[in-house]
C-alpha cells in the first residue's frame, strides 16, 4: 500500500479524520458499542471514504493490526503472568509490610507508594490497586488519619506505571505504532514517571489526607494476622502458602528492568562507537535484554522460585493461564487501535495532519498531548486515547525525522494526555471512588485532580526534556 496516492485534498482528508473520531466517540459513548468493534468498524469506513481500493482495505487493516499486536501481545501477556504469580503468593503483602517497617510510621504513605511502584511494573492498575487495598486499609487503621493519605500515593503509583512504563499496553501500543524503542520508552517512562508520582501523587496525597477526612471503609477488611484479605484465594491453605521473602519479590521485580536497561545501555554504547555491537558476546547480551526475552526469563524464574514448594505443576499452570483472560480485551483494543492507525497512514490522513501541524507551527509533542487529552476527556478510555492518538500522530513523527529519544518523549506526552481528567466516563473513577467510599464530588476533588496532575506534570517534564535533549 506504499504506492497508494490519496484521492482527496488535505482539507477533505482532515474532515474525514474528524468525522472518523466523532463517529468513534458516538459508537462508544452513545451506542455503548465495545471499543474493539467500534475501532474496527470505523477503520473500515474510514478506508472506504478515503478512497482506498476495496481489495486493499482489509490488507491495510490487518497490517496495522498485526504490526501492533506483534509488539503488544507478548509483552502484556508475559507481564500479566509475572504480576499474577506475585499476587497469589502474597508477594504484594510481603513487599508492603517490609517497606512500611523499614520506612517507619511517619513515612508509611511513602512506603506504600514505593511498594506500589515496584508491584505496578508487571500488573495493571485495577488489579494492582484492588490487591493493595486490604494492605492500605490495614496500614491506615494502624497509624490513623484519612485513608486518602495512604490510598492516593498507592493508586497514583499504579496509575503512573500503567500509563508511562512498558510492559503495560498503553505505552507499548503507542510505542509500536510510532516505531519507538521499547527499552528507551521504559527508561524515559521511569525517569519521568518517578518524579511525576512524587509530586502529583505522593505530595498531593498527603495534602488531600489533611484536606479530606475520609474514614477507612469497612470493606475488604484485612485478616487478623495482617494478611491481604482474600488476595491469595488461589493458593492452597497449608504450610506451603508462606509468602515469598522480600528479597525474592524484589529480585523478580528488578530482573526484567536490569536486563532491559542492559540492552538499552549496550545499544547506546554501540551507537556511540564505544563498543563493537557486532560481536557475538554483545549480541547475546542484547538479546537477553530485548523486552520480550527479558520478561520471558523473568516468568521462568518466577515459576521456578515461587512455585517450588508452593504449587504443583498443574496449579502453577492454572495460575498462569488465569492471568491471560483479563488482558485479552485490552490487547485486542490496542491491536484495533493499531489497525485504525494503519488506515490513517495508508489513506494519507496522517500526512495531511503532519502538513497542517507544520503550517501552524505546533510542536509534535504538544499536538500529541492535546489530541490525547481531548480523546481521553470525551470517551474515558486511556487505551483508546493512547492508540488513536498514536495512529493520528505517527505520520507526523515519521515526517519530522525525530530522534529515538524524542519519539520516546512523544509516547510519554500521549500517555500524559490519556491520563488527565478521569471523570464519570472512566471505570477507574468509579473503582477508586466506590472502594474508598467517596461520593462523586469528593472523588472529583481528589482522584480526578490527582490524575490531571499526573498527566500535566508528566507532559511538562517530557516537553522540557524535548527542548533540552
Amino acid at each position: 500500500m506504499e504506492d497508494f496516492v490519496p484521492v482527496h485534498s488535505t482539507g477533505v482528508l482532515l474532515l474525514i479524520a474528524v468525522a472518523a473520531v466523532a463517529l468513534l466517540l458516538v459508537l462508544i459513548m452513545a451506542l455503548r458499542l465495545h471499543a474493539f468493534i467500534a475501532l474496527i468498524l470505523v477503520s473500515l469506513l474510514t478506508a472506504l471514504v478515503a478512497g482506498i481500493p476495496v481489495d486493499e482495505v482489509v490488507p491495510a487493516l490487518l497490517d496495522g493490526f498485526g504490526t501492533t499486536l506483534a509488539s503488544v501481545a507478548l509483552l502484556v501477556g508475559l507481564g500479566a503472568m509475572i504480576g499474577k504469580l506475585l499476587e497469589v503468593t502474597g508477594g504484594a503483602q510481603t513487599l508492603a509490610d517490609t517497606l512500611v517497617a523499614r520506612f517507619g510510621e511517619q513515612r508509611a504513605p511513602l512506603a506504600l507508594g514505593v511498594a506500589s511502584l515496584l508491584f505496578g511494573f508487571p500488573i495493571f492498575f485495577d488489579a494492582g490497586f484492588v490487591v493493595f487495598l486490604p494492605i492500605i486499609f490495614s496500614v491506615a487503621r494502624r497509624f490513623g488519619g484519612s485513608v486518602l493519605t495512604y490510598a492516593l500515593p498507592s493508586a497514583g503509583a499504579f496509575a503512573v506505571m500503567h500509563a508511562f512504563v512498558p510492559p503495560h499496553p498503553g505505552p507499548v501500543g503507542a510505542a509500536g505504532i510510532l516505531a519507538a524503542d521499547i527499552g528507551l520508552v521504559l527508561v524515559v517512562g521511569l525517569v519521568i514517571g518517578l518524579p511525576t508520582w512524587y509530586v502529583a501523587s505522593y505530595l498531593f496525597g498527603l495534602w488531600s489526607g489533611r484536606r479530606f477526612d475520609v474514614p477507612v471503609p469497612d470493606v475488604l477488611t484485612a485478616d487478623a494476622d495482617g494478611g491481604s484479605g482474600g488476595t491469595r484465594t488461589d493458593v492452597r491453605s497449608d504450610t506451603r502458602t508462606a509468602p515469598p521473602r522480600f528479597s525474592t519479590v524484589l529480585l523478580l521485580l528488578l530482573l526484567p528492568l536490569v536486563l532491559i536497561l542492559l540492552n538499552t545501555g549496550l545499544n547506546t554504547l554501540a551507537t556511540a562507537g564505544v563498543i563493537d555491537g557486532d560481536t557475538t558476546t554483545v549480541g547475546a547480551l542484547r538479546l537477553l535484554g530485548q523486552t520480550p526475552v527479558a520478561l520471558l526469563i523473568t516468568v521462568l524464574v518466577a515459576l521456578f522460585v515461587l512455585s517450588r514448594e508452593r504449587f504443583t505443576r498443574a496449579e502453577a499452570e492454572e495460575i498462569v493461564n488465569s492471568s491471560l483472560g483479563p488482558v485479552c480485551a485490552i490487547i485486542l483494543i490496542t491491536g484495533a487501535g493499531g489497525a485504525f492507525g494503519g488506515i490513517l497512514r495508508t489513506s494519507g490522513i496522517g500526512d495531511a495532519l503532519a502538513e497542517s501541524l507544520g503550517a501552524i507551527g505546533l510542536p509534535v509533542i504538544v499536538a500529541a498531548f492535546v489530541i490525547a487529552t481531548a480523546l481521553r476527556v470525551a470517551q474515558g478510555s486511556a487505551t483508546v486515547a493512547l492508540t488513536t492518538t498514536a495512529g493520528l500522530i505517527a505520520p507526523v513523527v515519521a515526517a519530522e525525522g525525530l530522534s529515538r529519544i524524542d519519539v520516546a518523549l512523544v509516547v510519554i506526552a500521549i500517555a500524559g494526555g490519556s491520563t488527565v481528567l478521569s471523570h464519570v466516563n472512566d471505570s477507574g473513577f468509579w473503582l477508586v471512588g466506590r472502594f474508598l467510599n467517596m461520593d462523586v464530588r469528593t472523588t472529583l476533588q481528589t482522584w480526578t485532580v490527582m490524575e490531571t496532575l499526573i498527566g500535566v506534570v508528566g507532559f511538562a517534564l517530557a516537553f522540557v526534556a524535548s527542548l533540552i535533549l
